[in-house]
């Protein structure tokens, strides 16, 4: 796979690297770098289903697809969206005492 560095913009003044994969799939370490988890929770998204991904080569490794990666943080905004709309922070129940 062929990947260009950029340096960060100048805002952000840790040397922060910017990665544009030029690769249709993506290895499970590019993922956990991508949704800064480690590899054994990115490989548990894999397995569980939660992450579509395929095995490829003689020795299995695990690929997943960058539409499949986008589409799983879609999935996850939307999640989150739909939490925080069902359980609002701050608010209090009947009983006067703050939701969990």
């Amino acid at each position: 796979m062929v990947i260009h560095r950029c340096w960060a913009a100048a805002a952000v003044s840790a040397r922060l690297w910017h990665y544009v994969a030029m690769s249709r799939f993506l290895t499970l370490s590019d993922v956990a770098e991508t949704l800064n988890i480690s590899s054994a929770q990115t490989y548990a998204l894999v397995r569980s289903g939660d992450l579509p991904a395929i095995k490829v080569g003689g020795r299995g490794q695990w690929r997943v697809e960058a539409q499949a990666l986008e589409d799983y943080i879609e999935n996850m905004y939307a999640q989150t969206r739909e939490f925080v709309a069902t359980h609002p922070f701050g608010k209090e129940d009947e009983a006067g005492s703050p939701r969990d």
